[in-house]
């Protein structure tokens, strides 16, 4: 069970990245070409970080959470006295 969990995160990760690039790429070039007239939403530069994160082992993945918690909390946000 161990291999094929390592083997199913290996491909999460290698599909995270290979499509990190592809959308990214897709979308700058999209915005950048005017003779097309099409573009891509925002919200589709996500969609690889989702299988990026799922490659990450378990600790990974909390470290990771903990980090976006702290970073974007809400106590920074409110005014000090």
């Amino acid at each position: 069970m161990d291999r094929l969990e390592k083997a199913m995160r290996m491909t999460m990760m290698t599909v995270g990245i290979a499509g990190i690039a592809v959308i990214y790429f897709g979308f700058f070039y999209l915005q950048f070409n005017d003779q097309l007239g099409m573009t891509m939403p925002w919200y589709f530069l996500l969609s690889p970080w989702i299988c990026v994160y799922f490659g990450l082992n378990q600790q990974q993945q909390i470290d990771t959470l903990a980090w976006f918690t702290k970073k974007f909390s809400f106590k920074k946000f409110t005014a000090k006295k």
